[in-house]
């Protein structure tokens, strides 16, 4: 790139073709700083807007940069995700004694569509 610097020079700048991409697990460092709240207490019903929100807990946190410098330009992007689980809550109501010593077969489901995300079935629950 070739521009008028202030004293009337030719300003000449070179930069390789390269290309650099970096992720990291950020939980650690977000832990370090301070962050505890969305690790350690179930309840994210400040930043999600479901009842659900009372039983999630961020487990992770990753974080990607890129960045690409060639004869086209600069190309630079980034990309933060976490993972969130879904703690089943307690049951104050009644107690349910489930003796899982025969076979069975359960299934998990997605209680606001009633989806059914996976099917499975245990024949000899005594055998690792």
């Amino acid at each position: 790139m070739e521009q008028l610097g202030p004293q009337g020079f030719v300003l000449c700048i070179r930069v390789e073709e390269n290309a650099f991409a970096k992720g990291l697990a950020a939980s650690k460092i977000l832990k370090g700083l301070g962050l505890m709240l969305p690790f350690s207490k179930d309840d994210l019903t400040e930043m999600v807007d479901s009842p659900q929100a009372k039983n999630l807990l961020v487990s992770d946190i990753f974080h990607k940069s890129f960045i690409e410098v060639n004869e086209d330009g600069t190309e630079a992007a980034a990309v933060t995700a976490s993972t969130i689980f879904l703690c089943a809550s307690p049951i104050n109501e009644y107690k349910i004694d489930f003796v899982a010593d025969h076979p069975f077969l359960f299934f998990i489901r997605e209680d606001t569509t009633a989806t059914v995300l996976f099917i499975g079935i245990v024949l000899n629950p005594l055998v690792n």
